[in-house]
């Protein structure tokens, strides 16, 4: 990255102009802080969306499962995305909108009481009216495992 970069006061990487974000394509833009995934979190996400598969509520039964203890839904990790990418970079714009995602990998179960943490790069940057959309690939780590969790290209569109 450039020393024309600028932090917020969280330490996020603020993006400010295309011409800044060219600059960063193919950049590495940082790390999360570590999240614990704690059961609290997973049962709310299951009060949710409706998903009470035991693997992820059941304590007792997930014991004697597969991962021996209850693991997070794969959606949960990836609705933590904008938490833990917001750590990581924010675009300064009007107005912003999910555009959707190119590949998204469930690679490793986040097992209850892990923390996990982002790692971003920025991959494309294309205009598209008076929007930029920006690729942005993040890899999920989790802490103390040598496979992440997930990995996502995302894409959102930024009217700057």
């Amino acid at each position: 990255m450039t020393g024309q970069n600028t932090v917020d006061a969280s330490g996020a990487l603020v993006l400010t102009s295309l011409e800044q974000m060219r600059g960063l394509v193919h950049s590495h833009l940082g790390y999360s802080a570590w999240l614990p995934v704690e059961q609290a979190r997973i049962d709310q996400f299951a009060e949710a969306t409706g998903d009470f598969q035991w693997i992820h509520v059941d304590a007792g039964r997930a014991a004697e499962g597969p991962f021996g203890t209850t693991i997070a839904h794969g959606w949960l990790s990836a609705s933590l995305l904008p938490v833990l990418t917001g750590q990581i970079y924010r675009v300064q714009a009007k107005m912003a909108v999910n555009y959707g995602v190119n590949r998204l990998r469930f690679i490793s179960p986040v097992k209850v009481g892990s923390q996990i943490r982002a790692g971003s790069t920025l991959v494309d940057v294309t205009e598209h009216g008076p929007a930029v959309q920006l690729t942005v690939q993040t890899e999920v780590e989790i802490n103390g495992s040598e496979k992440p969790a997930l990995v996502v290209e995302s894409l959102g569109r930024y009217y700057l």
